[in-house]
């Protein structure tokens, strides 16, 4: 499928104490930008994160945020007490002053200074990294779904650009018999006025001459070409974003040479029309990937 470079995608996951919210939007670019927006307890996720992006992405500005949420619960638990190490300490505090009666007790800003005294109820990162590369394969999953919506409907627009095209390119051909053998009557008509005489080998040279400068058969057999493989490559799919931009510069091309051999606002009116086409068509492309 064609993949537009527009998309966004989000994943959420309660883990009791915490919560982590991973989110990736992108624009269009002509190469892959990534940026990173990763909050402290999570930025040694970067790496990964970039490999997992870099293997799956080609083209776009992406923007990955990554940040992790203490809930409420969790922020309480954080002033608690180690209550095992405590009876740990009473204990050996206990068999202590068997030995030494004289010895004093602990005192209660001892005990909050033993290491290991306040309960640490943090999530660990390396017990947060299996998490994060899972939510980061789901949002990847759920932005090039974004990104395949978005893409056909790029291609939807596109087609109906091209399907115009064809039909300017069927008005514009028939035209030109038309237009040389009007010249023809009209030098005719001209030179009958001006000589008694009519030189038939004269007209024939000017009308063989005519023909030559307004002929745009071989503009408009590129034309169908050029609209044949932008037909391909949208059914074909996959990365084409740079394929099809530089078929949109070769149309334009013909049609500025339709233009400048034109020889009768019918045919100046239909490359203007393709000029138009060609712009919408090429807007829609800058966004593909």
């Amino acid at each position: 499928m064609i993949l537009s470079m527009t998309g966004f995608a989000v994943q959420h996951r309660e883990l009791g104490r915490v919560s982590l919210h991973i989110e990736l939007r992108s624009v269009n670019s002509r190469f892959l930008d990534l940026a990173f927006r990763l909050g402290d307890d999570v930025r040694l996720a970067e790496p990964a994160l970039r490999e997992m992006l870099t293997a799956r992405l080609s083209r776009g500005k992406v923007e990955c945020r990554l940040y992790l949420q203490k809930n409420d619960a969790a922020s309480a638990a954080e002033m608690s007490l180690n209550g095992a190490l405590l009876q740990q300490l009473k204990a050996a505090q206990t068999q202590a002053q068997v030995v030494f009666p004289q010895a004093k007790a602990l005192s209660v800003s001892e005990l909050l200074r033993w290491p290991g005294m306040m309960a640490d109820d943090s999530v660990g990162f390396d017990e947060l990294m299996p998490v994060i590369r899972e939510m980061a394969e789901a949002a990847i999953d759920e932005f090039l779904a974004s990104r395949q919506r978005e893409g056909a409907k790029l291609a939807g627009i596109i087609r109906e650009r091209v399907d115009g095209m064809r039909e300017l390119v069927l008005r514009a051909a028939p035209q030109m018999p038309v237009l040389v053998e009007a010249y023809q009557a009209k030098l005719t008509e001209r030179l009958r006025e001006a000589v008694a005489t009519l030189d038939e080998d004269r007209i024939r040279q000017e009308v063989a001459l005519f023909a030559q400068r307004i002929d745009v058969d071989e503009e408009l057999d590129r034309l169908r070409t050029h609209l044949d493989e932008v037909t391909r490559i949208l059914k074909k799919g996959g990365i084409s974003g740079k394929r099809l931009d530089f078929l949109m510069q070769e149309l334009n091309r013909e049609a500025n040479t339709l233009a400048s051999k034109s020889a009768a606002t019918d045919v100046t009116a239909v490359a203007m029309e393709m000029k138009v086409l060609i712009e919408q068509m090429r807007e829609q492309v800058q966004n593909i990937e």
